[in-house]
């Protein structure tokens, strides 16, 4: 398939892995709608014209809800035949136990974790019906295992998990490609939040030392290396044939 066939949108470009994503796919010739809070003015200097910004809070449902009403969306699809969804932009926060938790800060980031990649994804579904859709909701290991301190970043990322699940039950994969989706855990990735949970108080994370010795060890992978893994596997044909994965996982079965 021609890449120019091709185009994508990912949420929180601006900086981490999204900002990986972007660059991957571009590099790629695939053009790219970046959605996220702020800019990212590298990106635009070196990618120009493929490369379309907004400015949307995702943590906002109802100013997200505004911005899916507008034709942005429909005109950057155009008439590819192929679009990426890549859910990526999420936050951590809030971290502890119920009684250190902010209840506003709670649900920011269910809006942000949970309802702007569920918003996204009815919104392509529907802006590109000739089009095959791919699905890519940045997951987490800590959807399928229990954290200390994280119930609430666990519990969205585990919604997401189940998501993709059930998404896969209404769009059987068939010869014309229609809806795939997975919810695609990426592993540990030396980006700004694994230093927000080393900077965690032990106190309201106690695994904050495994997450250290990851990184004092050299067990972090790159946002770039980490970024090619994902869209190799959201190209590859059989993409959406597994709707919950691990990325480790699915590089050592290949």
């Amino acid at each position: 398939m021609s890449r120019s066939a091709i185009t994508a949108v990912v949420t929180g470009h601006t900086q981490g892995l999204g900002a990986a994503l972007a660059a991957g796919l571009m590099e790629r010739h695939i053009a790219v709608l970046g959605v996220a809070r702020g800019t990212a003015p590298a990106l635009a200097e070196r990618f120009g014209p493929l490369l379309r910004e907004c400015q949307v809070n995702l943590a906002d449902s109802q100013a997200l809800g505004a911005w899916l009403a507008t034709s942005v969306l429909r005109e950057h699809i155009g008439a590819s035949t192929l679009v990426l969804l890549m859910n990526n932009a999420g936050t951590v926060d809030p971290v502890g136990a119920l009684h250190d938790q902010d209840p506003l800060v709670v649900a920011r980031a269910v809006a942000l974790n949970v309802a702007a990649p569920l918003m996204l994804a009815a919104a392509v579904v529907a802006a590109a019906p000739q089009a095959e859709r791919r699905i890519v909701h940045v997951s987490s290991g800590a959807a399928r295992n229990a954290y200390t301190g994280w119930s609430v970043y666990g519990a969205t990322k585990a919604a997401l998990d189940h998501h993709a699940r059930s998404v896969a039950l209404d769009y059987p994969i068939g010869p014309d490609g229609g809806v795939r989706i997975c919810s695609l855990a990426p592993g540990v990735i030396d980006t700004a939040m694994q230093a927000q949970i080393r900077a965690t108080p032990e106190s309201l994370f106690p695994q904050r030392e495994r997450f250290t010795a990851l990184q004092q060890d050299g067990a972090l992978a790159s946002p770039a290396q980490c970024a090619a893994g994902i869209i190799d596997y959201v190209l590859d044909q059989h993409f959406g044939r597994v709707p919950v994965d691990d990325l480790r996982t699915a590089a050592r079965q290949q």
